[in-house]
């Protein structure tokens, strides 16, 4: 990566935090994994507090984003995605409220397709542990391919497509636990508890200024200069093969504890890889440390492992079993 492309997505990744941060005050941590996610091209589960932000902050990524010009798709036809769109599940949601369906039209005695809310850049799925396993599984395909099909026929979604869905930790009333299958298909499972008393003044004290409109303020990015970004760090950070090989141990090291169920995927490593060049890059690096890996590992491998019954952490067991991995990754040479 020149130096000219470390410089750009540092500017980048500079005016996301400075707008992110303007709207939702204390989540510096949570913004900036949530720009990792973004930029490697991954999806974020937000467990959380009712009125934490979740709302706020994810409008505001969708609105810092500006507005795309239309494009062509494969099939020909032009498309112009909203930069944001919420989707508030409930148990009567239906898998076709999410994606779309198709409509007969009399006049022209044809089925016409009719979008869901699903087709835009940024997508909330709010309080996703709601609905029912039917409408949770119609994300799968668009989450791991980026498209959706409806009565046989394949629509494909924008390559910027990002997801944040929300539970709530402490409500199970009425809620379906997501499966594993769709848990794997996020990157990061985040926490957002309340926020420190500084940062809640401050909050107080920014009434009655709406947030968005602060926010609104400041710079915000384009969606080719996010597409350019993912490029430009896949092909320029450089990984070095004993940061593969930690990985892989790490993963097999959890998987292998007696306290583990069910382990880390190896889809889970191939989503690592991206976020660690992101984070690589947003600390200025054009190479993956072993801080990227420390920083990264608890909250790629949390959410997708099984623990035993009687654990209540797993992401202790998780941390103890890999280590050795960062502690031999903390004594060599990564650079290029």
């Amino acid at each position: 990566m020149t130096d000219i492309e470390l410089a750009s997505i540092e500017q980048l990744v500079a005016r996301l935090k400075l707008r992110l941060s303007k709207a939702v005050r204390g989540r510096d941590d949570v913004i900036e994994l949530i720009i990792v996610a973004l930029l490697a091209d991954g999806h974020v589960l937000l467990e959380d507090y009712p009125g934490s932000g979740k709302t706020t902050l994810a409008r505001a990524l969708g609105e810092a984003i500006s507005k795309p010009k239309q494009e062509s798709t494969a099939g020909g036809a032009v498309a112009d995605f909203p930069c944001f769109r919420r989707i508030q599940f409930t148990p009567d949601l239906l898998p076709s409220d999410v994606t779309g369906t198709s409509v007969f039209l009399p006049e022209k005695s044809t089925f016409e397709f009719h979008r869901g809310p699903i087709f835009a850049h940024i997508v909330l799925a709010d309080e996703i542990n709601r609905t029912s396993p039917k409408v949770q599984a119609a994300l799968l395909e668009a989450m791991a391919e980026k498209q959706v099909t409806i009565d046989n026929q394949t629509h494909k979604l924008d390559s910027l497509f990002f997801v944040i869905a929300t539970q709530n930790p402490l409500d199970l009333a009425g809620t379906y636990p997501l499966p594993r299958p769709q848990l794997d298909r996020f990157l990061f499972k985040l926490e957002m508890n309340y926020i420190d008393r500084e940062d809640e003044l401050a909050v107080l004290a920014d009434y009655p200024a709406p947030r968005l409109e602060r926010a609104a303020a400041q710079q915000g990015v384009t969606r080719d200069e996010l597409i350019a970004a993912r490029i430009a760090l896949r092909e320029g950070v450089f990984i070095h093969s004993t940061i593969r090989q930690a990985l892989v141990d790490a993963a097999r090291a959890v998987r292998d504890h007696e306290q583990i169920l069910s382990g880390v995927s190896t889809r889970a490593l191939v989503q690592l890889l991206p976020a660690l060049q992101a984070r690589a890059v947003i600390h200025g690096r054009d190479y993956v440390s072993p801080e990227d890996v420390e920083v990264l590992l608890p909250p790629v491998f949390d959410h997708r492992v099984e623990a035993a019954a009687g654990v209540e952490h797993a992401r202790d067991i998780i941390a103890g079993a890999c280590a050795p991995q960062i502690e031999m990754l903390s004594r060599a040479s990564l650079s290029r």
